[in-house]
């Protein structure tokens, strides 16, 4: 009871004085050691686990706490021990040979869970048993790397199994049948699969609605019999004549069967599945039959209407001249809309066919459909506005098809500002409909607001700044309306961190309250900016939320898989599989990795802990790269924002492609850069004899060749990101945003850390060589140091100007300043690790001097020259870090004293409710930028302090 209300230290103490009493009870034991493991004590938890398990105990209580204690552990293959000691003692038992077989099903063991399942139905003859034994086979052809072995052994031999099930006539479940499917489409007996379906064994599939069907259309189409295709698709839309998938295969099948010049046989049947249509004239017929029947129906259905503009679209794409047959596209999509015009999903329904109108037409078509909508005028001038719901969803759907066939984007500036004023008093006026509607409710006209963004957004591309700040502004206001919608908050999102302002954007992406997935399709909006715009804080807590879930999953995929085993969902098992891997493979995930260590260091590393235990806490090693980059997958949700922009300025596949080409590159600098700072400490000084040769051989010189290696990797993947950005590619505005990489480049952030690595190659040399003899190397030292603060002090330079400045009336920002500051910051962090590298190597090579100085008795002896340039460098880097200290308080009494009320937003566009949220908006940006600004003083503070005590 104490456990399972968290209070673990009675647990502990109530366990010992049962143990008093019973010195052997195991399970007190187990309990004890699950409370000492909730308590952080793991290794003693783990001692006495093992304690108990080597008595190999066979009562149920202990070994389900020990089965508890070993999942909170994270060690899932304890548990297969336990149960195959408790297997052995009772050989008979049903439950402890089950309990093995799920532990093997965490592990992924295939192999013995084929041999588990098969011992289980040895003793307990069940079907399930017997079938879990066969999907471990399925299993173990997945996983298999070799090809021929999958398909030569495994599933030869898992067909054979349940053919002979199928014999004996022992066949009970749907899953069984399911299972017999899936082995036969995996061995491409496509033929067979289809008469397991058709067959006896067929009529068992019945928990999914046209589950038979769908098989035997999947199987038609592997075996390119178009006839049975056809014929089956046209039967179910007959049925149905709003499933839209069969209307695509009823399609794809007709044309396949005109281009074989397929003619029915003489006598018998047309195909196994009845009459089939193989002629452009028997399509059309059968469409504008389902179109009349559609009009006796007591519910409108969308299909039939739009399929008759598909085979249109189709016709025209194989250049035919039969579409007359079928209508003007024009027209039918103005009959449509008359239809289904107050319906939301009109404009997403005719998007699609939008290019089936030449642009010509554009203008009158969208005059055609306003004409229809009921808008009526207070008064004479006036905008006409909508009385009702459906006239209002109308109208919304005629203003989105306005912007997706571009009319919003050929017109100039003013006639843009008109429209968007017009655009925001119809959103006004529509939240008169929805002030019934629940917090959690979207209002109706909340996309005349987002499309006055959009609007806006296109001005400011165009470099009208007001327009950025009207934009934010827009949005607040509607949220204070619609506080659930997800559009507004992404939107704000992506133009605050444009803006540079990271602060409301926390707040704003917890409110979305992002489940599972999401943390991977959208978590790179947050992960993106919150480091890079100098909230260390935040930009930790976002890598932490990312991380929870990225290694929450391992764990939950294992329960789907033995959940999926014990209900028989034997076809779900691949596909949890697919998912882990697709997770574990994941850009995002690899790239939270990264950067999280690279905080952690940057934040930790020689301030609270030494950057040798900060390395050693996070397990990491420089020979290691745990990035799986041939299989990276691009998770990322590019389309979460809604978008009506015409095709040329939407996102393209090619935008896609080029931004992961982008991700991967930057990944791939950080990830080296990880790995070279995590390679210092494992170069320390370590003093040697002279003849342990041996030791060098495979010790630190390794360790050397590993960072030089290392630095040419780098090298190679700065001059891949250098490449990459020559084609200066320009995203759509909310299309991927673009990595840190250019202003890594432009700053001279990275030409600062390469030659820091580089000069850490030289002081290993010199490590190597000794004082004596290596003038050469010590002059090469020296003008690193030198070059080193130049460059330092130029990436400063790139540093200084004003934040937020305010040019006639208007605000601007300057996110990138903020960059160069973070980018300064970690560069800084970098040559101090690397300098109290230096140090170690100088300190011993000093007190020798010293020693011999005083054996020698002599005032002079001459000190060689890297100690003078070290202590010069040194104190360099002081001066500099101080300098940039002041300048940050500069920046703080700056951005403190910005009186922000006094702006007067020129454009008198601006209504009384609106310059409250304009207030509010540069309010949020003023405070961002000086959180931001204050986080990264409070840390250069503290590297202040470290390099104040590298005096040799």
């Amino acid at each position: 009871d104490y456990l399972d209300n968290g209070n673990n230290k009675m647990a502990i103490q109530q366990a010992d004085k049962l143990l008093k009493k019973h010195k052997d009870l195991h399970c007190a034991k187990v309990l004890k050691a699950i409370g000492l493991q909730r308590t952080g004590k793991q290794d003693e938890a783990y001692a006495l686990a093992q304690e108990v398990a080597a008595l190999e105990p066979t009562d149920d209580n202990s070994l389900q706490a020990l089965t508890i204690l070993y999942r909170e552990m994270h060690r899932p293959e304890l548990v297969t021990k336990l149960y195959e000691a408790a297997v052995k003692k009772v050989p008979n038992s049903e439950e402890y040979h089950s309990h093995l077989f799920m532990a093997y099903a965490r592990v992924g063991e295939y192999k013995k869970m084929q041999q588990a399942g098969m011992a289980l139905y040895k003793i307990v003859p069940k079907n399930p048993y017997y079938f879990w034994s066969v999907m471990s086979l399925i299993m173990q052809s997945i996983s298999a790397q070799d090809e021929n072995l999958s398909k030569m052994m495994f599933l030869p031999l898992a067909e054979r199994m349940v053919e002979k099930m199928v014999k004996e006539d022992k066949i009970e479940a749907e899953a069984e049948v399911e299972l017999y499917y899936m082995i036969l489409e995996r061995l491409e007996k496509y033929k067979e699969a289809l008469d397991v379906v058709r067959g006896k064994l067929g009529e068992k599939l019945t928990s999914e609605l046209q589950s038979r069907e769908n098989k035997c259309m999947a199987m038609y189409k592997k075996l390119c019999r178009w006839p049975e295709c056809n014929a089956l698709s046209r039967r179910l839309l007959l049925k149905n004549s709003d499933d839209w998938q069969f209307y695509i295969t009823y399609f794809d099948s007709v044309f396949q069967l005109i281009d074989e010049s397929w003619i029915p046989p003489a006598e018998e049947e047309h195909s196994l599945e009845g009459e089939v249509h193989y002629s452009i004239e028997q399509a059309v017929k059968f469409i504008e039959e389902r179109i009349t029947e559609e009009s006796k129906s007591s519910r409108p259905l969308r299909g039939p209407y739009l399929a008759k503009l598909e085979l249109i679209r189709r016709l025209r794409y194989r250049g035919c001249n039969d579409e007359y047959k079928l209508g003007d596209p024009e027209e039918l999509m103005f009959q449509y809309f008359k239809k289904f015009g107050d319906k939301p999903c009109c404009f997403t329904d005719l998007k699609v066919f939008v290019d089936l109108l030449p642009s010509s037409q554009y203008a009158q078509f969208i005059s055609q459909l306003l004409a229809v909508i009921p808008l009526s005028a207070a008064a004479e001038g006036e905008i006409a506005l909508p009385a009702d719901i459906k006239a209002l969803q109308q109208h919304l759907c005629v203003v989105q098809l306005s912007r997706l066939l571009g009319i919003y984007h050929t017109m100039e500036k003013q006639q843009k500002l008109t429209v968007v004023q017009e655009l925001m008093l119809r959103y006004r006026h529509g939240l008169e409909f929805g002030k019934s509607c629940l917090k959690t409710e979207l209002q109706f006209s909340d996309y005349y607001c987002l499309l006055a963004v959009h609007l806006l957004l296109d001005l400011w591309l165009e470099g009208e700044e007001t327009a950025v700040w009207q934009c934010l502004t827009l949005l607040e206001e509607g949220l204070s309306h619609s506080p659930s919608n997800a559009q507004f908050k992404l939107l704000l999102i992506r133009i605050y961190c444009r803006l540079g302002a990271f602060e409301p954007v926390a707040e704003l992406y917890s409110s979305l309250d992002a489940k599972h997935i999401q943390h991977d399709t959208i978590g790179y909006l947050l992960t993106r900016y919150a480091e890079a715009l100098g909230h260390y804080a935040a930009a930790s807590q976002s890598c932490n939320f990312a991380l929870r879930f990225f290694h929450s999953n391992q764990k939950d995929t294992s329960e789907y898989i033995i959940q999926a085993y014990k209900y028989g969902a034997f076809e779900k098992i691949p596909e949890f599989i697919a998912f882990r891997n697709r997770l574990n493979s994941s850009l995002h995930f690899a790239q939270v990795r990264t950067e999280r260590m690279l905080l952690d260091l940057l934040l930790e590393a020689n301030i609270s802990t030494s950057l040798e235990e900060s390395i050693k806490s996070m397990s990491l090693s420089p020979e290691e790269d745990d990035i799986p980059w041939k299989d990276l997958r691009d998770n990322r949700d590019l389309t979460v924002l809604f978008n009506w922009d015409p095709k040329d300025r939407d996102i393209s596949e090619e935008h896609r492609k080029l931004s992961l080409e982008e991700e991967t590159l930057w990944l791939r600098i950080r990830s080296l850069t990880l790995r070279l700072v995590s390679g210092l400490p494992t170069l320390s000084h370590t003093i040697q004899p002279k003849n342990s040769e041996k030791t060098t051989e495979n010790g630190v010189s390794s360790k050397i060749d590993t960072i030089r290696s290392l630095l040419q990797q780098l090298e190679a993947a700065v001059e891949s990101g250098k490449k990459f950005l020559e084609q200066k590619i320009q995203y759509p505005v909310l299309g991927p945003p673009p990595t840190r990489m250019a202003g890594f480049f432009s700053n001279g952030s990275c030409q600062c850390q390469t030659s820091l690595f580089y000069l850490v190659s030289d002081i290993y040399e010199l490590d190597t060589n000794g004082l004596e003899d290596s003038a050469e190397i010590q002059e090469r030292i020296g003008n690193s140091f030198k070059s080193l603060v130049e460059r330092l002090t130029e990436l400063f330079n790139k540093c200084k100007g004003d934040l937020i400045e305010v040019r006639d009336g208007t605000l601007k920002t300057h996110p990138n300043l903020l960059e160069n500051l973070v980018f300064f910051v970690e560069t800084i962090s970098i040559a101090l690790w690397v300098s109290s590298y230096c140090d170690s190597v100088l300190r011993p090579f000093k007190s020798n001097l010293q020693k011999k100085k005083k054996k020698k008795k002599e005032s002079s002896v001459a000190m060689p020259p890297v100690f003078t340039h070290f202590l010069d460098y040194v104190t360099e880097l002081q001066t500099l870090t101080s300098n940039v200290i002041d300048h940050i308080k500069g920046l703080e009494i700056i951005l403190t004293a910005l009186k922000l009320e006094e702006l007067s937003l020129k454009d008198t566009l601006l209504l009384q409710e609106e310059k409250k949220f304009t207030k509010t908006v540069q309010g949020k940006v003023q405070s961002s930028y000086h959180h931001s600004v204050q986080e990264i003083g409070e840390l250069l503070k503290k590297r202040l302090d470290t390099i104040k005590k590298l005096k040799i």
